[in-house]
Order: structure tokens, then sequence, then C-alpha cells
């Protein structure tokens, strides 16, 4: 079959392999799409900390199930689904508890033996697989693992109706995570970034405001002059000073949590954190909860798919999708790659 490697930095291919074997509890999904994540892009660079190239890079997939192992009982050929990439040992305290993004085993797409997303075939366990409900199409079950990290970072931040909440970056994650903001009742928003086309698509999605920060030095004091202080602040871009950034937007005691992933240390004003009584909270991928509110968002309607896709390339094109998406090309949001 045919999958996408990352060679080495800068270097996208597409190779013939063999298949994956698969295990009793495991699916075979014929790929329909898989989204290329910023994460991806880190690989892409060299840079993500523990998904080094050679690999098959993509773990954001929707497709159909074309083969289930002996002891699969609850999916079966045909059912059209999305994954939730990551697996536990199944026995730790975080594992038995839920959380399965703690355990220290945790497996995803891309690490040791399991393939990445982007290939013809990819093999799941049947634990982490979900089916898609019949008004939800395979481009939009893509969109379903980055929009439960939405989920998860607004359930960390514990948004309350009515609340001011603002987003630092207009990328996939952050567009997904204002849907999500949107969803728990918050009533401003502010969304930054350096792109004007993605701001634009903050205020489609339901911005209340926008700015541009690109030259604007003494933007979080112009923020605060403008709009006053927010409850709580969202950090969907990890360039250096944005964490004593967010702080700078929040009122006291209120709570910046962190989405991105972020390379190089960042600075914290501990005086003027413990003295306003604020939290920073991190937040790592998703749990299943997320991932089935975040099916259940996309088939009620509160996600426009059509503001966050952008882009679908042939698999053949995929080296282009990955230098559209790191050089933000063509008002790309969301490429996917496909497998048709």
């Amino acid at each position: 079959m045919k999958a996408v490697f990352v060679e080495a930095a800068y270097q996208v291919k597409v190779k013939e392999i063999e298949e994956q074997q698969v295990r009793a509890d495991e699916v075979v999904i014929k790929v329909k799409a898989a989204g290329i994540c910023g994460s991806d892009i880190h690989t892409y660079k060299g840079l993500h900390p523990f998904r080094k190239p050679p690999v098959i890079i993509g773990h954001e997939v929707a497709g159909e199930i074309v083969k289930v192992g002996e002891a699969v009982t609850t999916l079966k050929i045909g059912d059209r689904v999305t994954v939730e990439p990551q697996t536990g040992c199944g026995n730790c305290e975080y594992c038995l508890s839920g959380k399965v993004n703690f355990c220290e085993q945790r497996g995803a797409p891309g690490v040791g033996n399991w393939y990445g997303t982007m290939a013809e075939y990819f093999v799941a366990p049947e634990n982490c697989v979900f089916r898609l409900p019949d008004n939800v199409d395979l481009y939009q079950g893509v969109l379903v693992e980055p929009l439960a990290v939405g989920v998860h970072a607004v359930r960390k931040a514990d948004i309350k109706l009515g609340e001011k909440v603002a987003i630092l970056g207009a990328g996939p994650i952050g567009l997904l995570t204002l849907e999500c903001v949107k969803a728990a009742g918050a009533a401003a928003i502010l969304v930054t970034d350096v792109m004007d086309y993605a701001l634009e698509s903050a205020k489609k999605l339901g911005a209340t405001y926008t700015l541009n920060i690109t030259d604007k030095p003494n933007w979080v004091h112009d923020i605060k002059e403008q709009i006053g202080l927010f409850d709580k602040v969202l950090v969907a871009v990890g360039v250096p000073g944005i964490i004593n950034q967010a702080l700078g937007l929040l009122r006291k005691g209120g709570r910046v949590v962190t989405i991105a992933m972020f390379h190089g240390d960042q600075t914290i004003d501990i005086a003027h954190l413990q003295g306003s009584e604020k939290e920073i909270v991190g937040c790592m991928t998703y749990n299943r909860e997320d991932t089935l509110t975040a099916i259940d968002l996309i088939a009620n309607g509160f996600v426009r798919s059509d503001v966050i896709i952008t882009h679908k390339l042939p698999y053949e094109k995929v080296a282009e999708a990955f230098r559209i998406v790191d050089k933000k090309e063509d008002s790309s949001i969301k490429v996917l790659v496909t497998f048709d």
C-alpha cells in the first residue's frame, strides 16, 4: 500500500510498504482522508519530541472499515469511522480512571510499531475507533481528533456561561477551540494571530474581537485598555513570551490553559502570578469523553467545517500539502490529504 513518510526534516515522500498485520482486537480502515496537524509540522521540521523521522506521518483520520479482527464485537465492515489516536496500558491508575493521556506507556500513530494515518489503510484497536453519525461526512470526521483537543482545553479551563475568553493563535486548533468556547457559553471571545486571513475565519466562526498583533509590541496593554481583562486565556501558539502575555490579559483569579506545543523555555512572572492568584494549567490531548463530545458537536452543527477545511489534496501531492501548511500559503487552515 501507499504511505506518506517524513524521511528527514522537510522531506516528505510517498512509498510502497507492506500492510500491517491485524491483531484480534484491531480493525483495518480504508482511509478517505487524513489531516495535517501542527504537531505533524513539528515532525516535518525535525522538532517533535517523540515522533522522529523517518516515520509514517499522521494521526487525524476518517475512513471505512474493510476488515475486523476475530475478537472485535462492536464494529463491522462498512462502518464509517474516525479514531482517537492514543492507547494506554489499560491497567495503570490513569487508564483505569479514564485518563489514558497520562499513561506512561501511551501509544500514538507514528510511534514505535504503530503506523501513522497517512496511508491507504490504517490499523487501529477497536477501543479507540468511533462510528460517525450518518450526517457527518468523512472529511468532517477528520476534524474529530483536533476538535477533541479544543473540547479538552475548554474543560480544563472550566469556562462558564457569560465569561470573557481570549484565544491566542488562530490556526486549526485555535479556531476549533473557538467553536468549543462558543458552545460552552462564553459571552465575549477575543482571537489574536499574525495572519489576517486566519482572523477573518475567526470572525466567521463567531469571535467577538480579533487582533493582528504583528508589529504591535504593546498589544496586551492595548487590549486591556480597549476590551478589559479576561476570565480565561487559551494559548494555541507556542511562541516565546506568550505565557507572560497571556497572564497579562487575565483578571485576578483567572486561568491560562496551554494547548500549543512549546519548544524552548517560557519565562513566567511568578510574583505577578502569585500576587493575583492566577493559574496556569497544562492541557495534554484528550480523553474518551472529549472525543464523544467532539463527534456530537459536529453532528449537531456546532462546527463550521466549511471554514476550517480549506484544502484537500491527493496523496500524490503531499509534499505540496505540507509546504502549504508550513508556509501558510493560499490562506490555508486545515489541509487534508486524500486517499480516494
